[in-house]
């Protein structure tokens, strides 16, 4: 890989990855788009890392007290606000570990056209777009039921579809249960997460078994653009969507899948 193209996918993959816009249409569709050779198994997992850094730094606060929380409801010390939290976000992990482990080829053989990519972008963009126009809740994560966990965790599955994109598939099923944008986005974020660690563990057992030779000072430098962009992304997307809403990004998702569409069609 040339210096730009390390550049661009680390960007691209560190924005993407927390926006409601997909990410996994955008990493896909930047090599067609360029004519740029694939990127690598090793630097997809380089990637993965600067993301799961940047939001693990972000949110290292809530995550501490949630950690100790879920460790003491497990030695029997009762279960408080963090560590119901906890077991929302493991549970809300289950559906997409059952479905991605499921399906895992079926979605990498045959679902990853950029036509595919077009119609999940415009599809579920015109349902994050309802979601939005319609909140009217004000819950925050904390106030989130057994229920509410397992639907946001089962709307998250259908983020193996690429175009679909996690964080807008979750942020519009939390949106429609009644939470705040604010509340739905750091939920969505801190279910991230245990995504990315798994996602990044299939990627990792993966590149053990190729016999490649690895370009460290690449993948440093990947994983820290990644995980720059990432955290900023974090901070500016929270503050945005409190003032202005998802309405933006639906208009863009619109766009990105009609522009495909003609290109592609």
């Amino acid at each position: 890989m040339d210096w730009l193209q390390v550049v661009v996918l680390s960007i691209v993959q560190g924005l993407t990855e927390f926006l409601p816009i997909s990410s996994s249409a955008h990493l896909i569709l930047v090599p067609v788009l360029t004519a740029w050779e694939d990127q690598g198994l090793a630097f997809d997992v380089a990637l993965h890392l600067g993301s799961l850094a940047a939001v693990v730094i972000y949110f290292r606060r809530e995550l501490w007290c949630m950690a100790g929380s879920w460790l003491g409801s497990l030695g029997g010390r009762g279960v408080d606000q963090d560590a119901r939290l906890a077991w929302w976000v493991i549970l809300a992990t289950v559906p997409v570990c059952v479905v991605g482990l499921a399906l895992h080829d079926t979605i990498e053989a045959g679902m990853r056209s950029p036509l595919i990519i077009a119609f999940g972008l415009i599809a579920f963009g015109l349902l994050l777009g309802y979601a939005d126009w319609r909140h009217r809740g004000e819950r925050s994560e904390y106030q989130l039921g057994l229920v509410d966990a397992l639907l946001i965790g089962a709307a998250q599955a259908l983020a193996l579809i690429p175009g679909t994109s996690r964080s807008g598939i979750t942020i519009t099923a939390a949106l429609l249960l009644g939470m705040s944008r604010e509340g739905a986005a750091r939920f969505s974020f801190l279910m991230s997460i245990p995504v990315i660690v798994l996602a990044g563990g299939l990627e990792t057992v993966g590149l053990l078994r190729e016999a490649v030779r690895v370009e460290w000072f690449t993948l440093s430098v990947g994983t820290l653009l990644s995980g720059i962009s990432a955290y900023l992304c974090i901070h500016y997307f929270l503050a945005f969507i409190r003032r202005v809403g998802m309405q933006p990004f639906v208009v863009y998702r619109l766009l990105l899948g009609a522009w495909l569409l003609w290109l592609f069609w």
